[in-house]
């Protein structure tokens, strides 16, 4: 293992989300990004979910560090969860990203358990036997970086989310000098961002934004409420710019767009407008024709300020006729639903809500396909390897390397927890370790997606539940009073024909004489019921309701 170099993606490859990856070179580990995915409408009461990370904890002695390549959740959110079980792992971040960490690490009170490094694009750092180089790239927040890694066998490049912006907001460009360079020096591996490899030709500047907000803006009559991801602090610039044009004045409600906002501002990423950006006091003070609110809720969750008002259950603002409200962001695969939704509501309570596709609210902060070639042709790489994108998009993004003339033997399409090793001369598939998903309710973690709790909370939706109340003679089983029998989601109420049916049906079953030496047993009585009802709503509903027997002995 020591001679050889594995890149070994846990997460985000064949999904949107939950970004991190492997890479391992002279028996030492360094980790890129450890982000989060939003859970699917099946994970029912799921609020997040985090790649696994067994791989890393079995060989937690050989992780040297983490590097994030750029602020958002999905690269981010899952540090939280991960670093207990890897502590006193450093993380590699430039200013802004190590900021909105902090700011994650303080909330869960884990700021003591690892050290940041601050990273400048273009200067080397060592790291054990890696030499990593961040190169500056443009995307929907500042200070994204890719990395050069120096390994014994060779460079690899990992761009994280990336586009090529001519015109940024913020004046910063992509380094397109530095990357032709890192490829001039030679490249064995380059993982590069797949999110739109779908799509044709460029990806619109985010400054187009800029402008679209601006006239929207100006021309609404009322309070302004705009929505989007509390991470992309280019967009919260582009508000304030337009309120301050405007003679409007800005305040952000909800805690992580409070938080970023306030983060960004201290490091000098945001500028306020000479007081364009004021508090939530202000909120019941200014009149509505002066107010923009920014806010979350641009992906339709549940518990964010923009749901919470088209539902009329936020406790600072309630959507009226003649508000303009502005979903500055594009549906995450999965999420469409809830947005619709989310947007259907306010409609409902009088807004002119302004979307995709009907106005030109966002851009993608990823790079289209002449984008994903101009990045091919400057790192030059002898292998290729497609990240963060559903599996269609790594295919496709697969074929423009080939098309960029990498040999198609030296494209590797995987899923997370491949392995793909190298030895310097040859590069192979190499076995998988574990990699899946690991679901967060509240403040616990729970088994995977296809694990007992998310079965049973399906199972629940889908037929409901009934339980099953008796009472019996502790010496020989037989009832002596009951059963009882509660429907919930399923013929909840107790006088129904069905349910009748169903207790007598139960009644005469358990006072047959039992033929098994353990009749008397609560285990053995509530395995009865459960077989009994179930077979017999099966029979009569064609639902399969979970059975919960109570029996208690006397």
């Amino acid at each position: 293992m020591a001679d050889t170099l594995r890149i070994i993606p846990l997460g985000g490859v064949g999904e949107v989300g939950k970004n991190i990856t492997v890479i391992e070179a002279a028996g030492e580990i360094l980790v890129v990004d450890c982000g989060l995915a939003f859970p699917e409408p099946e994970m029912l009461g799921i609020d997040l979910v985090i790649p696994d990370v067994t791989y890393l904890e079995q060989n937690r002695d050989r992780v040297r560090a983490i590097l994030i390549t750029h602020g958002h959740e999905d690269h981010t959110g899952a540090l939280p969860y991960v670093l207990p079980k890897i502590p006193n792992t450093p993380i590699y971040a430039t200013r802004l990203t190590q900021g909105l960490i902090t700011g994650k690490l303080k909330e869960h009170r884990l700021l003591d358990l690892t050290s940041q490094v601050e990273v400048e694009p273009g200067v080397e750092v060592g790291i054990g036997p890696f030499r990593i180089t961040a190169f500056r790239v443009n995307h929907s927040i500042p200070d994204g970086v890719g990395f050069a890694i120096r390994t014994p066998l060779g460079t690899v490049v990992h761009t994280g989310d990336f586009k090529f912006d001519l015109s940024p907001p913020d004046a910063r460009r992509a380094d397109l000098g530095l990357i032709a360079e890192i490829g001039n020096r030679g490249v064995e591996f380059l993982l590069s961002d797949s999110t739109r490899a779908e799509r044709e030709g460029y990806t619109l500047s985010e400054s187009t934004v800029g402008v679209s907000l601006d006239r929207l803006i100006g021309d609404a009559p009322g309070r302004v409420i705009v929505a989007t991801f509390a991470s992309n602090i280019g967009r919260i610039q582009q508000v304030i710019d337009a309120a301050a044009d405007h003679d409007r004045k800005m305040v952000t409600i909800g805690r992580s767009m409070e938080q970023n906002t306030a983060i960004a501002r201290e490091l000098g990423y945001l500028d306020a407008r000479d007081g364009t950006l004021v508090g939530k006091d202000q909120l019941q003070r200014l009149p509505k024709e002066k107010l923009v609110v920014m806010t979350t809720g641009s992906q339709g969750e549940p518990m964010s300020g923009l749901t919470r008002m088209s539902n009329r259950d936020h406790r600072n603002i309630t959507i009226e006729p003649g508000d303009t409200v502005i979903v500055s962001a594009s549906p995450i695969p999965g999420n469409e639903e809830a947005v619709a939704k989310t947007i259907d509501n306010l409609f409902k309570e009088g807004a002119m809500v302004q979307y995709e596709p009907m106005q030109h609210c966002h851009v993608s902060g990823h790079g289209s396909r002449e984008e994903l070639k101009l990045m091919l042709s400057l790192v030059k790489p002898r292998h290729f390897i497609p990240v963060h994108g559903e599996y269609r998009m790594l295919v496709q993004h697969g074929l423009l390397a080939e098309e960029a003339g990498v040999d198609v033997d030296k494209i590797f399409v995987l899923e997370n927890g491949q392995v793909v090793s190298f030895d310097g001369s040859r590069a192979r598939l190499d076995g998988s370790v574990a990699a899946g998903a690991v679901l967060v309710d509240g403040i616990a973690t729970i088994d995977g997606i296809d694990g007992v709790v998310l079965r049973d909370r399906r199972m629940l939706a889908s037929d409901g539940v009934v339980m099953v109340a008796l009472t019996v003679d502790g010496r020989t089983g037989q009832p002596v009073s009951g059963p009882d029998l509660i429907g919930r989601g399923f013929l909840s109420d107790p006088d129904d024909p069905v349910m009748e049916a169903a207790r007598g049906h139960l009644a005469d079953e358990l006072r047959q004489p039992p033929h098994d030496e353990h009749a008397a047993e609560a285990g053995y009585l509530k395995a009865k019921i459960r077989d009994t009802l179930s077979r017999f709503f099966f029979e009569r509903t064609k639902r399969r309701p979970m059975i919960l027997p109570i029996v208690m002995e006397v």
